[in-house]
């Protein structure tokens, strides 16, 4: 006798996330709001169910360190979440993550000295969880100038820093907190605003019961667009390959 089909969608196992937040870093310009981002995405996400790994102004050492052993810890079909405030660099087409101790570099030091994104994408993406949301807040202003460029090579394409460029992942949904290009607003330190701006409506829109990843992010973008007046408009890059992806998944009233 053959087994009924559930009609039930299929669930995540587990929810994880891995939130990380760096602003003292000691080469470049320090940022107001990561820390308060990290802490208190964790604070939500712990609410809804996630067990939440946190680390906060990691040297690229403990970075690496941090990342495999959240990379290990995953098992197939968890929902899998990963949060990251601070800076953040482009250079030859790929995204890199940049921790406390990165030096005034070159560009093609930062293959040794910060992290590849995409590659960490793709590393939990390997792990076949459930789907893989990737939320990166850290297209900042105040970076530009403090890289020491190549000198020899500075009006090459090749050599020239810039802001993050879009990101694919199967199973993957990635939020960049501003358009490829285009650099995120950084809060300076001293004003009213806890969170970065991205951070402000992600964090007041993702415990919405039973909504997905996507339409949250989708009125995120808009207020972000709005008080912002359209100078800092998130993007999403959606690969998700199920439907219906709920972060705060409850029970339906009947």
């Amino acid at each position: 006798m053959a087994t009924p089909v559930s009609a039930t969608p299929t669930k995540a196992k587990r929810k994880l996330a891995l939130v990380i937040g760096i602003g003292k870093y000691q080469h470049i310009g320090s940022l107001s709001n990561p820390e308060n981002d990290a802490d208190d995405m964790t604070s939500e996400l712990k609410s809804i169910g996630f067990t939440v790994m946190k680390a906060l102004h990691l040297t690229r050492d403990k970075m690496n360190s941090v990342l495999e052993e959240f990379k290990k810890s995953i098992q197939q079909s968890d929902m899998v979440l990963f949060y990251f405030a601070g800076h953040g660099v482009q250079w030859k087409d790929q995204n890199y993550l940049l921790a406390t101790d990165i030096p005034n570099v070159s560009g093609i030091d930062l293959n040794e000295k910060a992290i590849n994104a995409q590659r960490f994408l793709d590393d939990l993406c390997d792990q076949k969880p459930f789907v893989t949301i990737f939320l990166l807040d850290c297209c900042r202003t105040s970076y530009r100038n403090t890289f020491q460029i190549d000198v020899q090579n500075a009006n090459t394409e090749e050599s020239k820093l810039a802001d993050f460029k879009e990101m694919h992942g199967a199973g993957a949904l990635i939020a960049f907190a501003c358009a490829p290009g285009i650099p995120a607003i950084d809060i300076p330190a001293g004003s009213v605003p806890r969170n970065g701006l991205f951070t402000k409506y992600l964090l007041r829109h993702i415990k919405t019961p039973n909504e997905d990843i996507r339409m949250i992010l989708s009125v995120v973008r808009k207020e972000v667009k709005h008080d912002s007046k359209s100078r800092q408009i998130p993007f999403i890059s959606d690969g998700l390959l199920e439907k219906n992806i709920y972060l705060c998944d409850q029970p339906q009233r009947k």
